[in-house]
């Protein structure tokens, strides 16, 4: 079988997909020209396995299908391999262990009070919008040292790099990849800006952090500066926007699971675990083999375009019983949301803490929250499962 991955009703529920391709060819070589895996132990084999690597996917990119490598701007750690991923992301890890981002929760939570007193007079809102937005953009503004109020000029070159990860799917001159490029040119130029600022007078910031290990020569180069500075601003409210919408639009969804959670807010912890596997805001990743690789029966041939679909290895029966059923109190849920391995996602504690305190404070505070759509539009993106909005009334 195959699939369109841009048709609407696969963007708005690509789960029934994914069943019948692992069903039916659950290492699936697909007419777009990349191996699609939907098998919860092939894509975890695929995200340990140092065989399978990131930065050969750039360079792929550029020759299969004419996009270029993002010049000025070089490489983050999310597309790179050892030693020059241990280097980078060495450099910031500390600022996202879940000790540090613990602290951060009262602030978190005085944001989120903050967003929901704006709205609850009107009695509607774009949750998307106005809360599930606004939330992790300040707080990863904060934490980097970018001004928060520059959010709306930076906002739509993020969502154009965000929906330059499908380039690879799409013709090279298509507008997705140039708008992609465009906004990584802006966003980059953005931040020579601030890192001029910063070079004259350090702060006690992420940014000011990052330009002292530039500086002192070995660790970051002015590229891996710019690229490292895109990556945590994007990734750092990007997947937390969908982690909120997404999970927010599955609760509603689910009026008795809903309810449970009200009831006993305690389970906040579990609930956005599985809310994280039922509906992950990341849906797909890419690795390229160093040599030729057998899986499943196959054969992937060195330098071939492997796309491990984490969406779908957190729906497979074989890992997960009955997984298209919604449970907060799932038991041993061990989904791969945050992906696996060496690139198991930097900013998972981040994303985990403000996923809780936002999603329990929305039911706590507004118990007559309700979907004010039947059919709320997605995103087109096959890499990041979002909404473009949320109509809710309380």
């Amino acid at each position: 079988m195959s699939f369109n991955p841009m048709d609407p009703e696969f963007v708005a529920d690509p789960y029934p997909t994914y069943h019948r391709l692992r069903a039916e060819d659950p290492v699936h070589h697909s007419p777009l020209g990349f191996w699609m895996l939907t098998r919860y132990e092939d894509v975890v084999a695929v995200l340990r396995d140092a065989r399978f690597a990131k930065e050969a996917i750039a360079t792929l990119v550029a020759a299969r299908f004419g996009v270029p490598v993002p010049a000025g701007v070089g490489l983050s750690m999310l597309d790179r391999d050892p030693p020059d991923h241990t280097r980078l992301r060495g450099l910031v890890s500390k600022a996202f262990t879940p000790r540090v981002v613990d602290r951060l929760r009262p602030h978190i939570q005085q944001i989120v009070d903050g967003l929901l007193a704006r709205v609850e007079g009107a009695g509607s809102m774009d949750l998307i919008e106005e809360f599930a937005y606004p939330l992790p953009v300040t707080v990863i503004c904060e934490m980097l040292g970018v001004p928060v109020e520059d959010h709306e000029r930076f906002k739509a070159w993020g969502v154009d790099i965000a929906r330059g990860l499908d380039a690879i799917l799409l013709p090279p001159d298509s507008e997705v990849a140039q708008k992609s490029l465009a906004g990584r040119r802006a966003l980059a130029d953005y931040f020579r800006g601030l890192i001029a600022e910063r070079r004259a007078a350090p702060r006690d910031d992420m940014l000011s952090g990052l330009i002292a290990a530039e500086e002192a020569g070995d660790t970051l180069s002015e590229n891996e500066l710019l690229a490292t500075c895109i990556l945590l601003l994007v990734a750092g409210h990007e997947t937390t926007v969908n982690l909120i919408g997404n999970g927010s639009l599955a609760l509603l969804r689910h009026p008795a699971e809903l309810r449970r959670l009200r009831e006993r807010p305690g389970l906040i912890a579990s609930a956005v675990e599985e809310l994280l596997r039922y509906d992950g805001p990341v849906q797909r990743t890419a690795r390229v083999p160093s040599e030729d690789v057998e899986l499943g029966g196959h054969t992937i041939g060195k330098g071939e375009l492997v796309m491990p679909f984490i969406g779908a290895a957190d729906r497979d029966p074989a890992q997960f019983p009955d997984p298209d059923r919604l449970d907060i109190t799932r038991a041993d849920n061990r989904h791969i949301a945050f992906g696996w391995g060496i690139h198991f996602c930097l900013g998972a504690p981040l994303a985990r803490v403000e996923g809780q305190i936002a999603i329990n404070t929305l039911v706590q505070r507004l118990p007559k929250l309700a979907l004010a759509t039947d059919r709320p539009e997605y995103r087109q993106s096959l890499t990041l499962r979002g909404l473009q909005g949320l109509p809710v009334s309380f």
